[in-house]
């Protein structure tokens, strides 16, 4: 018999027939005859914007990216279960979090007005489709249920030694294991009506324990599986691939011929059910090709933030985004024989422009002798009277926090640019500019803005942004609907 194909979800098995995927992953179950998932959201937590009522506090951003995942793979797990699947759900610690709705409270007007996010709670277990009501509560005293547990007796001698549970699960569900005192549900199975396939939640375990990986500090192996964890990892499989041989078994149905598939089999009150089926997928096409036109725009207008962190193309182009919203006329000029980064004119003046991005270093000269190429070139055209003025746009220690990095050009670069009356415009500093202006039509701001680069020698010092007239609130209000 053939290797079950096996997936984990949010944990690792030392076993290359077990193959890891991400939590933010747009993976499909259906490639896979068996899956273990984990919803640990803890990276989340980790990119949270602030707190509210004691809980993490996600990003307008972040919040649409973890509602989207959790809705990806409720889909995905109960597609799986259809398909004749079996997904194993350890029951992680419950976490709890807030995420923005979309919506917004205003209150005062002009300068004093001020905006409060609306958000509404949140967890981890959004993402199962049971609809389970986890309540945090932990132990390791646990035992089989009297019914429903047959499926998973020979995985719980093996692995009840290092399960415990860290939820208690209320609602209507059909448990397999219960607390040894107070018989409070910390398993439960769910069964297809339809196919083979089956949900088991089942109490945690701890699958990085320390004894899994090699210690040894600065060695060659330091942080590869131990054979313990292989030992582990090989139980494990044998468990889960057994347990699924025996769901599949007791509950093999037969595929449907195709003669009892005709119409005048059907009941009425399915051929109703049907149509009412095929509304619901004309409305969710439509709600789906909304969805994708706002993902698709809040990618473009994500793209300036390329000035803070890119090098190359992306932010040649993030540049020419920023200098279009400053009001002034771009383009990228190639015409087989020079090559220019960006060509940007105004009423002004007319200008050239070359990008560097570094890694971990600040910008140097090699750039101003490109740019001084490109100056000449393009004054050997016929149609070029005059000079333009030449703008170096740097972005150095890109990887780096805004506020830690260090100078943005070297010294020879900064005099080097005086003596050709270069501007040196850092990136950021930019993307300040453009930021404000995407939201603000300020043309007086602007063309000081256009100003201060047409005529800085050296680093451009933009004009300050304006301050803005709405603030929004650091805390956000539940959403009380």
């Amino acid at each position: 018999m053939a290797n079950k194909k096996i997936l984990t979800i949010g944990l690792s098995l030392a076993d290359e027939q077990a193959e890891f995927c991400e939590f933010d992953s747009d993976t499909s179950l259906l490639d896979w005859d068996i899956i273990l998932f984990k919803p640990d959201i803890n990276e989340y937590l980790y990119r949270r914007e602030s707190t509210f009522e004691g809980k993490p506090c996600l990003s307008d951003d972040q919040s649409f990216k973890l509602r989207a995942q959790s809705e990806h793979w409720r889909r995905e797990i109960k597609a799986a279960i259809e398909h004749g699947k079996l997904v194993l759900v350890f029951l992680s610690e419950l976490t709890l979090l807030s995420i923005a709705t979309g919506k917004k409270e205003y209150s005062g007007t002009g300068r004093n007005q001020k905006v409060t996010r609306i958000v509404t709670g949140y967890d981890n277990y959004q993402s199962i489709p049971l609809g389970l009501k986890p309540i945090t509560s932990k132990g390791k005293e646990i035992k089989l249920s009297a019914k429903n547990s047959e499926c998973i007796s020979s995985y719980w001698h093996e692995f009840s030694s290092v399960s415990s549970y860290k939820v208690i699960i209320e609602g209507e569900v059909s448990p397999c294991l219960l607390t040894k005192h107070g018989d409070k549900v910390v398993g439960t199975i769910f069964r297809s009506k339809n196919s083979s396939g089956a949900l088991l939640c089942l109490p945690d375990i701890d699958f990085y324990p320390e004894s899994f990986f090699i210690d040894e500090e600065g060695g060659e192996n330091e942080g590869d599986w131990t054979s313990e964890a292989r030992q582990f990892a090989s139980r494990m499989i044998k468990s889960i691939v057994s347990m699924e041989k025996s769901l599949r078994s007791s509950a093999e149905l037969t595929p449907e011929p195709d003669w009892a598939k005709d119409i005048k089999y059907k009941l009425s009150q399915e051929k109703l059910a049907s149509q009412s089926l095929l509304k619901i997928e004309r409305n969710l096409e439509v709600i789906q090709a909304k969805k994708e036109a706002i993902i698709d725009e809040i990618k473009d207008l994500g793209r300036l933030r390329n000035l803070l962190f890119e090098k190359g193309k992306p932010l040649e182009l993030a540049i020419l985004d920023a200098l279009k919203i400053i009001g002034f006329e771009v383009s990228q000029f190639d015409n087989g024989e020079s090559e220019f980064d960006a060509v940007f004119e105004s009423k002004e003046g007319r200008l050239i422009g070359e990008a560097e991005g570094k890694d971990n270093k600040a910008i140097n000269i090699d750039k101003l002798r490109q740019l001084a190429m490109n100056i000449h070139e393009d004054l050997e055209r016929d149609e070029v009277s005059e000079p333009a003025k030449a703008v170096l746009f740097g972005n150095p220690y890109r990887l780096q926090s805004i506020d830690e990095r260090p100078e943005p050009f070297t010294l020879k670069c900064i005099s080097a640019a005086s003596t050709s009356s270069t501007a040196l415009v850092f990136t950021p500093d930019l993307f300040l500019v453009a930021r404000y202006l995407k939201d603000k039509r300020d043309a007086k701001y602007a063309a000081k803005c256009r100003k201060a680069i047409l005529t800085a020698i050296g680093k451009v010092d933009f004009p300050d942004v304006p301050k803005e007239a709405v603030t929004e609130d650091e805390l956000p209000k539940n959403d009380e609907a």
